[in-house]
Formats: structure tokens, C-alpha cells, sequence
């Protein structure tokens, strides 16, 4: 790594910077394996072309619950590998409900090169009171690693951290950001107590902008947006989130509000039970590697494929194509 346990606040303040994205996992279809040459093309494009400066790796958004142990950390490997050299970062989910797998793939990717680890609140929806089981958690994920973490609360969990404890957990030394996927209240609450200490940031793109223009943040940590939202010829997010940054509200709030017609084609024709597939499929459609679902998720049936293609392909998101017309 580049740095100690004892300065991972200080490299990710540094380092943790502009838009991170959450890497879809795709697989190779017939045997549903690990789609090694898909990944590596669809990092080079995102990192190359589209200008994410992150990448989010077998998260919830990668299908992370239907790989194998082994494969989480082969897939850790290849991200690694694949934005060594480009300047692009990488956050790897060491997530699970078993502590000893949860350390296990955070050793891991501290051993082959990732820059940081996010870890999911366990799922402890059967506990009245987890806040004194969530001090342990996290302090013994922290005892035991040097690379930096990013904690993730989310309502999957069962119930969502409050700001006060995300800022008391923040004083752990390798504790350096957090993935906040609650109400815009309670991240602007977490951000006034701890935002010296800790990066907070949500995955919702919509919110983005007015995050960076009102809270003064500069991690987007992170969902699918970055790479569905854009193109090589049409880099709206990348440019709204840049005039942002450097302080032109009015220049990005109008490069966000001519994106409403894609957000609109993406979230319209989403089936509520087939985030994933209707993702890839969507990636089918802007050249990226996509391929199927593992189980349990399901896949689009074709008159879906019709309705998404029909909504992407007018929805004004310039492709490659277009831009050659």
C-alpha cells in the first residue's frame, strides 16, 4: 500500500476524490464463469474513456452473493491488475455475514494491490439495539487490518447506522469514508459531525450534484450511473461533476438537468426485481460487456429487451455512432 494504518485518513483525503463507480460483474454466457477479458475491457472503458477515477468491486451491484469465495478474490485480482498504472483507484467489498470471510478477503485485497476495502453492515435485522455489536464489529475489522475501510449502511441491514455512531466509528484509524444510502437528512447530519474525519457520500447520482455544490463533497461512492449514464462521446456526468468542483453551479446544473431523459429511460424500464439484468442489458446496448445473471436473479424476458431498447435508443445518450454522423 502507500501508506500506513496511520495515515489512511490522510491518503484518502488525498486520494478518494471525484467519481467512483460499482462495477457490474459480467459472466461468460453457457457456463456462467467469470467473464476475466469482459471485466478488463469494461475497467479499460471506464477508466480510459468515461474518466472514472474509481472502481467498486464485488459489491451488491457485482452479484458478489452468488460468487464463490475464490472468485471474489480472482475478480479483486483482475481489477487490481487492470487499473495499475491508469491513475484509477479501487475499493474492494469485503462484505459478508461470516467475520472470519469478511477479514479473510480484506487481507486478501490488501495483498494483491487495492488501494481500500468497503465493508456492509451485517445484517442483524433480529437485534433490537445493534449499536454496541456494530463498535465491535468495525473495531475488530480495523485492529486486524491496515488498509483503509469504507463503511456501507444501508436498509438491507435491517436498520441504518445513525449519524452519531458512523461519526464515533470514524475515530478508528483506517475508518476513512462511508457509503451512506440513507436519507439526504441524516448523510448531511453524519457530514457536519465527522466530515473532517470521514468522507460521506450515497449512491444516488441524482443527488450528486447538490451534494458537492451544498456539502462541499468530492467522493461519489458509488453505483452503476457513471458507466450507464455516459459514453465516450457523451461525458455529461464527468463534465457537470468537473464545472461543479470548480465552482460553475450554474454551467453543471444545466449538463445534469439534459441528463433527465436518460435517467428517465434507465429507471422506467428497470424491473423492480431485475436491477442487475436490465443493468447489463443496458450495458449490452452502450458496447460494454454485459452477459447474464447467476442465480438467484433473474433474467429480462425479450418483450423487456424491446421496451429497454426502445427507451435507450430515444433518450439522446450519444454513442460512438453518433458523434462519427
Amino acid at each position: 500500500m502507500e501508506y500506513t494504518k496511520a495515515e489512511a485518513k490522510e491518503w484518502a483525503r488525498e486520494n478518494m476524490k471525484g467519481i467512483w463507480a460499482a462495477a457490474l460483474q459480467p459472466f461468460r454466457e453457457g457456463d456462467l464463469a467469470l467473464d476475466e477479458a469482459g471485466m478488463r475491457a469494461n475497467i479499460r472503458h471506464w477508466v480510459e474513456d468515461l474518466g472514472i477515477d474509481g472502481l467498486f468491486i464485488a459489491g451488491k451491484q457485482g452479484e458478489f452473493f452468488s460468487m464463490t469465495l475464490e472468485e471474489r478474490k480472482r475478480a479483486f485480482e483482475i481489477a487490481a491488475d487492470a487499473v495499475r498504472g491508469t491513475g484509477a483507484r479501487t475499493i474492494m467489498s469485503a462484505s459478508d455475514q461470516n467475520m472470519d470471510v469478511v477479514l479473510d478477503l480484506a487481507r486478501y485485497a490488501q495483498a494483491v494491490g487495492a488501494d481500500s476495502i468497503v465493508v456492509h453492515a451485517p445484517v442483524l435485522h433480529f437485534v433490537k439495539d445493534p449499536d454496541q455489536i456494530l463498535r465491535e464489529y468495525y473495531k475488530r475489522i480495523s485492529d486486524e487490518v491496515d488498509i483503509a475501510i469504507a463503511l456501507w449502511s444501508h436498509p438491507d441491514s435491517g436498520y441504518l447506522m445513525s449519524p452519531e455512531l458512523c461519526a464515533e466509528l470514524a475515530d478508528l484509524p483506517n475508518v476513512v469514508a462511508i457509503k451512506y444510502s440513507v436519507p439526504r437528512e441524516m448523510y448531511a447530519r453524519l457530514t457536519q459531525l465527522a466530515g473532517d474525519k470521514l468522507l460521506v457520500s450515497t449512491a444516488s447520482e441524482e443527488e450528486w450534484l447538490d451534494n458537492v455544490l451544498e456539502l462541499g463533497w468530492r467522493l461519489y461512492l458509488c453505483s452503476s450511473p457513471p458507466y450507464l449514464l455516459q459514453t465516450a462521446a457523451d461525458r455529461r456526468m464527468r463534465d457537470y461533476t468537473d464545472l461543479a468542483f470548480a465552482g460553475e453551479a450554474e454551467k453543471a446544473r444545466a449538463i445534469s438537468a439534459s441528463l433527465e431523459p436518460v435517467r428517465h429511460a434507465l429507471k422506467s424500464t428497470r424491473p423492480a426485481d431485475k436491477p442487475q439484468a436490465h443493468q447489463k442489458y443496458w450495458q449490452e446496448l452502450l458496447g460494454q460487456v454485459g452477459g447474464p445473471v447467476r442465480a438467484p436473479m433473474l433474467e429480462l424476458t425479450e418483450a423487456e429487451k424491446a421496451a429497454t431498447r426502445v427507451a435507450f435508443e430515444a433518450c439522446g445518450l450519444k454513442t460512438a455512432r453518433d458523434a462519427a454522423e
